[in-house]
């Protein structure tokens, strides 16, 4: 059995029922069972100038057009594509609808558009006025579902310790987050915090019922220069556990991954500046690239694919230099050795430093240049 959503500027959303929903190997499965629906689709004729798009997350995906025939006809290609290889669309899952009225939900996601004025309405990619603008929130449905968890936790360790409740709930609050960070998603974060405040308050009180709302307070809220009510637990070792909100959570907006880029291309400057981590690359690298924006701090040009690049103190150490993120700076390999020229740490070495051995030729095997810390000099 299949259950599905069709929508004009709209959603079909497949899911196996022989393999348990949410398991590990479904989406692998439904990939597998779906792959080449997507050419299927936008294959049918369309009015030239328009496009046809479809987005598909393993057993979930959308279909997008402005006219509603093609939509109407999108769903009768989708039904006569999976009846093939025996699934069908479940009714009660398939609708069609308008981005610009209820939207539409997926992964999660509630999308949808909303008319606006001339001053904060979207534009096309030819810079002309839409008279809509595109949000994305999290969904109701979602929404629910996060309220329900929170719920769930504190209930179900009401007799636990407040240290150990607050070490349930961070990790579901965090995870939460993360997932809904790159959208508009901070109002809704505040009502969150708002729910999760209404939990704890009851949890408390439930604990001591004959005492006042001043002593439960005192003593499971402790107030700071940022806020007066903090959610505060100790350990048993001594130390405190504050419980996270959801309104510290960064909003990040998502950017779109360049056309044709692969993290297995060697592209290594692209991907630890938008993963922020990588295999091959040191932490620290990681780090000042992100701080000095992919440039060279000598020569200010991009770091590129297959530059070569080197961690240099600015300071040198043979000078007094620490070996501090404020006293490092990222180079192009032949920036550095021109620095290296002028700025003392050459006078600063011995003898020993700058020896070299003999030429190679009759070596059968040759020295490997060694970085103070693997990946730092890696491009």
């Amino acid at each position: 059995m299949v259950k599905s959503r069709v929508m004009d500027r709209g959603v079909f959303q497949h899911t196996e029922a022989g393999t348990p929903q949410g398991g590990v190997i479904s989406p692998l499965l439904a990939n597998i069972a779906l792959h080449g629906l997507e050419e299927e689709i936008k294959s049918i004729p369309i009015p030239r100038g328009t496009t046809i798009a479809v987005i598909r997350y393993a057993d979930d995906f959308v279909v997008l057009h402005e006219d509603p025939e093609i939509i109407e006809q999108a769903k009768e290609v989708t039904q006569g594509w999976i009846a093939k290889i025996g699934l069908e669309l479940k009714p009660e899952k398939t609708r069609i609808s308008h981005t610009l009225g209820p939207g539409f939900d997926f992964l999660g996601f509630n999308i949808r558009q909303y008319k606006v004025g001339k001053y904060h309405s979207g534009k096309n990619t030819k810079g002309t006025l839409l008279g809509f603008k595109t949000l994305i929130k999290p969904s109701q449905r979602a929404i629910s579902n996060h309220k329900e968890r929170l719920r769930e936790v504190v209930r179900s360790h009401r007799a636990l310790p407040q240290a150990a409740m607050i070490a349930k709930l961070n990790p579901v609050i965090r995870g939460w987050c993360n997932y809904y960070r790159t959208v508009v998603s901070k109002e809704i974060f505040g009502e969150m915090d708002e729910y999760l405040w209404e939990l704890t308050w009851k949890w408390a009180k439930r604990r001591h019922p004959k005492k006042s709302s001043g002593w439960v307070k005192e003593k499971y809220w402790t107030p700071n220069k940022d806020r007066y009510w903090n959610f505060i637990g100790k350990m048993k070792n001594g130390n405190e556990v504050e419980l996270y909100r959801h309104s510290e959570t960064e909003i990040i907006r998502h950017v779109k991954v360049k056309g044709g880029v692969s993290p297995m291309d060697g592209d290594l400057v692209y991907w630890s500046k938008r993963l922020r981590k990588s295999p091959d690359v040191s932490t620290r690298v990681i780090n000042l690239l992100k701080r000095q924006q992919g440039k060279c701090e000598r020569c200010g040009l991009t770091f590129k694919s297959g530059d070569k690049w080197e961690v240099d103190h600015v300071l040198p150490k043979s000078l007094g230099g620490k070996d501090w993120y404020s006293n490092l700076q990222l180079l192009h390999d032949y920036c550095h050795h021109a620095k290296s020229e002028t700025d003392g740490s050459r006078e600063g070495r011995t003898l020993w430093d700058i020896e070299t051995e003999e030429p190679d030729e009759a070596k059968v095997s040759r020295p490997v240049l060694k970085t103070s810390r693997p990946g730092d000099g890696l491009a």
